[in-house]
C-alpha cells in the first residue's frame, strides 16, 4: 500500500512539474487571423468567467464594443473592469441576463435593442453541467432550458437586430459531449428518467441541431451560424459536480486554458470567408466530424418548432 502511495505521488508531482509543457501539447487549434473590427458590436452570455471572459477579452482588444450579458452582475463588473484595464478599451459593458428565466431574457433584449442599433457578433457561450434535476424559472429542465431555450429565445429576440447589421454572425457553443445526445421528445424535462451527465449530452446535440436549422433559415440574409466544441477547459462549468471537480483538479495538465479553449470561438467569429460554411461544427479551428444524429434535417426541423412551442413563440 505504502509502494502504490509513494508511486501515485510520484507520478502526480512529476505530471504537474511537466504541466506547461503537456498542456502545449494538447492546447488544439489558434485562431491566427489578424483582423480588427473596431466599431462591430458584440454580445457574449457568460463572460463573466471562464471561456467567455477570454472570448470577450479578445475581441476588446481587437477593438469591439463588447456587452457582457451574465446572471452574476458583480462577477460581470469584476471581469469588464479587469478587460477594460488589459485591453484599453473602455467599451465592455455588463448587462443582466439569467438564461433561466424567459423573463429575464426578454428583458435583456429590449434594454439590448433600445441601446444600440447594430449587432454584428452573437456568441451564445453561457451554460450549465451535471446539475442536479431542477427546473428553470418556465419549467423547462435546467440543462435543456438554459443550455438550448434560453439561447434559442435570445437569437430569436436579437435576430432582426443582426440582419440589419449584416454581415453578421451567431456562433453556439455545444460540446463533443453531443455525441452521447439524443433528442427524447417524450421526455423533453427528464421528467420520467433523469441522468444529469446525459441531460447536458442531449441539450449539446440541440444546440448542434439548432445552429444547423437556423443556418437554414437564414440563408440569404448576410447572417450566418457555426457552432463549437471547445475543447475540455479547466473552467467553471464543472461546479455542480464534486466528482468532475476533483478529476479536473487531478487532470487539469491534459485540459486546455481558457485562452485556449476560446480560440474556436474566436475563429467562428472573426475567420473570413468561413460563410459558406454555416451551420457547421468546428473544433481545434477547423470544420469537424459530428454524431449521425446531430445530421438528422427532420429532428432539426422538429426540435425547432417543438422550441418554438414551449416558448410561445412563431418564428418562421
Amino acid at each position: 500500500m505504502l509502494v502504490i502511495l509513494v508511486l501515485c505521488t510520484s507520478f502526480l508531482s512529476i505530471l504537474y512539474l511537466t504541466a506547461p509543457s503537456i498542456r502545449k501539447f494538447f492546447a488544439g487549434g489558434v485562431c491566427t487571423t489578424n483582423v480588427r473590427i473596431p466599431g462591430k458590436v458584440v454580445v457574449i452570455t457568460g463572460a463573466n468567467t471562464g471561456i467567455g471572459k477570454e472570448t470577450a477579452r479578445e475581441l476588446a482588444r481587437r477593438g469591439a464594443r463588447v456587452y457582457i450579458a451574465c446572471r452574476d452582475v458583480l462577477k460581470g463588473e469584476s471581469a469588464a473592469s479587469e478587460i477594460r484595464a488589459d485591453t484599453k478599451n473602455s467599451q465592455v459593458l455588463v448587462r443582466k441576463l439569467d438564461l433561466s428565466d424567459t423573463k429575464s431574457i426578454r428583458a435583456f433584449a429590449e434594454g439590448f435593442l433600445a441601446e444600440e442599433k447594430k449587432l454584428h457578433i452573437l456568441i451564445n457561450n453561457a451554460g450549465v453541467m451535471m446539475c442536479p434535476f431542477s427546473k428553470t424559472t418556465d419549467g423547462f429542465e435546467t440543462h435543456l432550458g438554459v443550455n438550448h431555450l434560453g439561447h434559442f429565445l435570445l437569437t430569436y429576440l436579437l435576430l432582426e437586430r443582426l440582419k440589419e447589421s449584416a454581415p453578421a454572425r451567431v456562433v453556439n457553443l455545444s460540446s463533443v459531449a453531443h455525441l452521447g445526445g439524443k433528442i427524447r421528445f417524450h421526455d423533453l424535462h427528464g421528467e420520467k428518467r433523469y441522468c444529469s451527465g446525459f441531460a447536458y449530452c442531449h441539450s449539446k446535440l440541440a444546440n448542434v441541431l439548432f445552429t444547423r436549422e437556423l443556418a437554414r433559415r437564414l440563408q440569404g440574409t448576410g447572417v450566418t451560424a457555426y457552432v463549437v466544441h471547445p475543447g475540455v477547459v479547466m473552467s467553471e462549468i464543472v461546479r455542480h459536480s464534486f466528482l468532475l471537480c476533483l478529476l479536473w483538479r487531478l487532470f487539469s495538465p491534459f485540459f486546455k486554458s481558457t485562452r485556449q479553449g476560446a480560440q474556436t470561438s474566436l475563429y467562428c467569429a472573426l475567420e473570413e470567408g468561413l460563410e459558406p460554411l454555416s451551420g457547421k461544427y468546428f473544433s481545434d479551428c477547423k470544420r469537424t466530424w459530428v454524431s449521425p444524429r446531430a445530421r438528422d434535417k427532420k429532428t432539426a426541423e422538429r426540435l425547432w418548432n417543438v422550441s418554438c412551442e414551449l416558448l410561445g413563440i412563431q418564428w418562421e
